[in-house]
C-alpha cells in the first residue's frame, strides 16, 4: 500500500501514514491535500483523488525529538543512497568499518552500506590492510527530514517538503552514489 507524507499547518514533515489513513484524514477535514500521486481511490460513489501529501489544517505541537536518529537497516541504506560505499553497486548488506571483532561499535560512523562481494572480501579485516577507501566518511544524519527518510517509504514528490528540514542532505549523498571505481582485489596471502 502506498504512504503519504504528513505535514503539520506550518509545512513542517511530522511522518508518514498509510495511503487509507490520510484519505480519512482528507475526508474528515483534518487535512488538506497538497499533492496528489495521480491514482484515484474509487468508492460507490465518487472518485477520490489519492494524496501523496497532505497538511494538517490545525498545527500540532510536537515534543522535541533529542535524541539521536536510530540507525536501522533502513535508515543506513537511505544515508548511502542503497550503494556500496567500497565500490559503488548495489547494497544488499551493512558492513562494520572497524570489524566488531576488533572493537569497532554500532554506530553510525562505523557502519556502512555494502555490496556482498565487497563485505565478504573484507570480512573482518580493516580497510588499509586491504588498500580499500570509501567513497565519503560514514556519519549520523540530521534533521527532521531523517526521521522520515529513514522509514523506508519515499516518493520523489516529498523532496521539496523536507530539503528544509535536512533532505537537501539525501540529495547530495545519492549524486555521489554514481560512478565509483570498484575496489581492488585483496593481495594474497603467503601459503
Amino acid at each position: 500500500m502506498p504512504h503519504v507524507l504528513v505535514l503539520n499547518a506550518s509545512y513542517e514533515p511530522l511522518g508518514v501514514v498509510p495511503l487509507r489513513r490520510a484519505v480519512i484524514l482528507v475526508l474528515n477535514r483534518k487535512a488538506v491535500c497538497i499533492e496528489e500521486s495521480g491514482a484515484f481511490i474509487h468508492t460507490v460513489s465518487a472518485a477520490v483523488p489519492a494524496p501523496s501529501v497532505v497538511r494538517l489544517t490545525r498545527f500540532v505541537r510536537v515534543p522535541f525529538r533529542s535524541g539521536p536518529i536510530p540507525l536501522t537497516r533502513r535508515a543506513l541504506f537511505a544515508r548511502d543512497g542503497g550503494r556500496c560505499v567500497y565500490c559503488g553497486s548495489v547494497a544488499t548488506s551493512i558492513d562494520h568499518v572497524v570489524p566488531r571483532s576488533r572493537g569497532g561499535q554500532h554506530a553510525w560512523e562505523n557502519v556502512v552500506a555494502s555490496c556482498r562481494r565487497c563485505n565478504h572480501v573484507k570480512a573482518d579485516r580493516p580497510l588499509r590492510e586491504l588498500g580499500w577507501r570509501m567513497s565519503r566518511a560514514p556519519s549520523q544524519p540530521s534533521g527532521p527530514a531523517w526521521r522520515i527518510i529513514g522509514t523506508g517509504h519515499r516518493d520523489p514528490s516529498w523532496l521539496p517538503y523536507l530539503v528544509p528540514y535536512g533532505g537537501a542532505d539525501l540529495l547530495a549523498r545519492t549524486a555521489l552514489n554514481t560512478g565509483a571505481p570498484k575496489p581492488p582485489d585483496p593481495l594474497p596471502t603467503p601459503a
